[in-house]
């Protein structure tokens, strides 16, 4: 049995044929319905676990925005990540999509590479935080008496074991564990080892993203290069100052959810984390230093 069950919404049979195909070989436990009002009917039921949705946006009785809708209105779907697929790619469209929280999207038609490269994303993405929102949530109360501190990383095995102990420090350590973790990774891929925005999209439609960030950790260029993260906890707020040793970017772009990057598989990280991890995020100078901050209850 696969531990990853899927559920496939559209209302095209020869669609949903095609999905089963193009899958096949990842080893998914696969679901599919036609009918919207079943397939929410089969999500909605108490034991029903799914890891991910695949849901087209144009269809009868319910169509995909209503369903998604649904989907993000219920807590216990909250680590659900939700595949829209369309042929309706509008910016505007896409921006009502992006709003309801679909950040996954495929353009129809889609070659079966990009189905299985977003959807390997896509899990992936909530495996990794659903372990951090576990780990998080098990941080001793000691954690709370803490008033400043600083760690260097360079790894993406050192940022695992950083994110929980970090998280751990807040009131809601499985909503900032997410957010802590974009911040951190982007600092050491696109920060200190110079992946680019474009460079990450292949490696990830390649399925070779880590290894391209072990091969450059090794590099003369590169491995000397460590980021820090450095915590303040006052009566009123926690904020977490990550700087690299990068050259920065534009990191304005990237705080908002951009209509034309929605198809990529990788660029959501600081817009994720500003809108659901943190009650503010400012970035210094050249887009090297991001500050993070989580506001406290006036009780605390």
């Amino acid at each position: 049995m696969s531990d990853h069950r899927v559920l496939v919404v559209d209302d095209e049979a020869i669609n949903l044929m095609l999905i089963e195909d193009f899958l096949e070989q990842e080893k998914l436990a696969l679901e599919l319905f036609a009918d919207p009002l079943a397939a929410w009917q089969r999500l909605a039921a108490p034991d029903s676990d799914f890891a991910l949705v695949v849901l087209d946006r144009m269809m009868p009785g319910m169509d995909g925005i209503e369903f998604l809708r649904r989907v993000k209105a219920e807590r216990r779907f909250a680590d659900v990540p939700v595949i829209m697929q369309t042929a309706a790619s509008a910016p505007e469209q896409v921006r009502e999509g992006l709003e309801a929280g679909a950040y996954y999207y495929l353009t129809k038609p889609y070659a079966p590479e990009a189905l299985i490269s977003i959807v390997r994303a896509a899990l992936e993405d909530r495996r990794a935080r659903v372990s951090l929102r576990t780990l998080a949530a098990h941080i001793e109360e000691a954690q709370k008496l803490l008033v400043c501190a600083e760690y260097g990383f360079s790894t993406l095995e050192e940022i695992s074991c950083l994110v929980p102990v970090l998280a751990g420090i807040c009131p809601e350590p499985d909503r900032v564990a997410p957010g802590l973790s974009d911040l951190m990774v982007n600092a050491v891929e696109h920060g200190n080892l110079g992946i680019s925005y474009r460079e990450k999209s292949l490696l990830k439609w390649d399925g070779d993203w880590e290894g391209e960030i072990r091969k450059r950790l090794v590099q003369p260029e590169f491995r000397e290069r460590r980021a820090s993260v450095r915590i303040e906890r006052t009566a009123s707020a926690i904020s977490f100052r990550i700087a690299d040793q990068g050259r920065g970017f534009d990191w304005r772009k990237f705080l908002d959810f951009d209509p034309e990057r929605v198809f990529d598989p990788n660029g959501r990280g600081i817009a994720m984390a500003r809108m659901t991890s943190f009650s503010r995020l400012q970035y210094e100078g050249c887009g090297n230093v991001v500050v993070a901050t989580v506001d406290l209850p006036a009780a605390a």
